[in-house]
């Protein structure tokens, strides 16, 4: 027997017999009872039945199926190949996608806004009125009270901080 699949089954023991976190026994019940169910009914109706099938047969909820039949289920590893053709594998994490930051720039979306924030307020406001409002330097002086050349000076000085820190 090689020595990784001994750790592997040492690492699962381990995470077993010491999870902080435990399935209740009434949710197990119902997860043990949704799988007898299961192939009971495939037994019966020759196909796959459906979640509204089984929670039917149990008399219970289709979410307490769902449920109870996710909190029973082993945890995938990312590195667990789903796909292998010859030298190369697909693994889960290969399949994974993070909706939330689609922006493929998100790094510089962090970087900018933590540099946006070591600026004075004077210099934030006009950093958001010429290039988030895209208002003219005029039009900022107008707004802000300030001369356009003052504008012109505090925007550049604004920028430059803002490229040291990025």
């Amino acid at each position: 027997m090689t020595l990784m699949p001994m750790i592997i089954g040492e690492i699962k023991r381990y995470l077993r017999d010491n999870n902080s976190i435990r399935v209740s026994r009434s949710v197990r019940d119902i997860a043990y009872k949704a799988i007898q169910a299961r192939e009971r009914l495939i037994a019966e109706k020759q196909q796959e039945p459906t979640i509204e099938e089984i929670a039917k047969v149990l008399e219970v909820d289709k979410k307490a199926v769902t449920f109870a039949l996710d909190a029973i289920a082993d945890p995938v590893s990312l590195f667990d190949p789903v796909y292998h053709d010859g030298a190369d594998a697909v693994f889960v994490m290969d399949q994974l996608k993070d909706e939330k930051n689609i922006d493929d720039n998100w790094a510089e979306f962090i970087a900018l806004k933590e540099a946006m924030a070591r600026l004075g307020e004077r210099e934030k406001r006009i950093i958001t009125l010429r290039f988030y409002e895209g208002k003219t330097q005029m039009e900022v002086a107008n707004e802000v009270g300030i001369s356009q050349a003052q504008v012109s000076r505090l925007e550049k000085s604004a920028l430059e901080t803002i490229k040291r820190n990025v």
